[in-house]
């Protein structure tokens, strides 16, 4: 994907297309033709397992207000409480919060790119695939990448999270 390829894009997913580009992703967003706001729309579109959606889960750190971000496999449940035990106490992220920290809308969170960089966590379950897909910065963007690629490009620790 060149430069000029990248302005038709929505914002979002042009913040996301650049940071993968510059660091060497083989793979470049892919704008999908319905909104997949859930992991399962999201594997149905794609024709891929339920686990193999990298869903962004945003929380609210009680104790200063930091975003926590929390990727872990779509056919997971995020324990917060394992979570808690990591970073410590968590509150709900209202659409408003996740959109002023995150530079994304609800359904459409990249686990990169952000406006300010949140606390991370992967879930170790995620690692039981060779391919996951994430959103790209918008509810119809998803982008393919290993878990390995996950890590790497974030720089967030692996975690028993579910």
């Amino acid at each position: 994907m060149c430069g000029s390829e990248l302005t038709s894009l929505p914002d979002g997913v042009q913040r996301v297309a650049r940071l993968l580009q510059d660091r060497g992703h083989p793979h470049a967003p892919q704008m999908l033709d319905d909104a997949c706001r859930t992991a399962q729309q999201a594997a149905d579109a794609l024709g891929i397992e339920l686990g193999q959606i990298a869903k962004s889960i945003v929380f609210r750190r009680k104790g200063d207000d930091t975003a926590v971000l929390v990727v872990t496999s779509g056919d997971k449940r995020v324990d917060e409480k394992k979570v808690e035990a990591l970073v410590g106490k968590l509150g709900r992220a209202d659409a408003d919060f996740v959109k002023s920290t995150t530079g994304f809308s609800i359904g459409g969170v990249s686990p990169f790119a952000h406006a300010t960089p949140p606390v991370m966590l992967i879930d170790r379950e995620l690692f039981r695939f060779e391919d996951v897909w994430a959103a790209a910065g918008h509810p119809h963007a998803v982008v393919r990448l290993r878990p390995d690629d996950l890590e790497g490009l974030t720089g967030a620790p692996v975690a028993d999270v579910v």
